[in-house]
């Protein structure tokens, strides 16, 4: 589903990331730690087509993402989906026009993103926040909402930054889990960075900047 293939990120001249080879399967959970700085935040906006880089592959569903125009960028992004530390809805609207919007932007129809709202909302017992906006909403709530907006137009990758680093250590447990039970319903591939050692435990694979050199990197995965 996701593929770095001997890719290189430099920074002027410091370079970040060096000779990184991995691969993320369809439907796999992957934990991203390590401590700041060391380039995890770097990965998934290369993995999301935020950020370019100097030199080697990005493959994407199978197809060659390094070099696509930025249309063509914005057009993949469309099948990706980003989930931060703070949840970055949209204040002016309800949480049922935050679930609606980024589903119109990927071109479903409205009617059909009316009807995927509606459902996710209850099958997670959310449906009465519906009519909310963010700043009526607790930090649990509002997070589990951005994770919905994630998980909502079916992506193909989830990519999510310290979905947790904001919450104390039950909400953190929680929306952890929310993330989780999102990516295996739908078998959708999730990478996650995270600091929290116990969480990342609960996904497939863990993958840790700091104990490896970017050589063994394609090992740990």
């Amino acid at each position: 589903m996701l593929k770095f293939i001997n890719v290189q990120k430099k920074f002027d001249d410091n370079i970040i990331l060096n000779d990184i080879n991995f691969s993320l399967d369809k439907g796999e959970i992957v934990s991203l730690v390590g401590e700041s700085g060391c380039g995890k935040s770097t990965i998934l906006h290369i993995a999301g087509l935020i950020s370019s880089i100097n030199s080697g592959q990005i493959i994407i569903n199978g197809h060659n993402c390094t070099n696509l125009k930025k249309t063509e960028k914005d057009k993949i992004r469309t099948k990706i989906g980003f989930i931060y530390q703070f949840h970055h809805l949209l204040p002016e609207f309800s949480v049922y026009e935050n679930l609606i919007i980024p589903q119109i932007i990927s071109e479903i129809s409205i009617h059909e993103a009316e009807k995927n709202t509606i459902n996710l909302l209850g099958k997670f017992n959310l449906l009465f926040l519906k009519d909310r906006k963010p700043k009526q909403l607790s930090g649990g709530q509002n997070q589990r909402i951005a994770i919905l907006r994630a998980f909502i137009k079916n992506p193909l990758i989830v990519l999510a930054d310290e979905p947790t680093g904001n919450l104390d250590k039950i909400n953190a447990d929680e929306i952890f889990d929310f993330i989780l039970e999102n990516s295996r319903l739908k078998g959708i591939s999730s990478l996650i960075v995270t600091h929290n050692l116990e969480l990342a435990k609960k996904t497939d694979r863990i993958i840790d900047m700091n104990r490896i050199n970017h050589t063994d990197f394609k090992k740990q995965l």
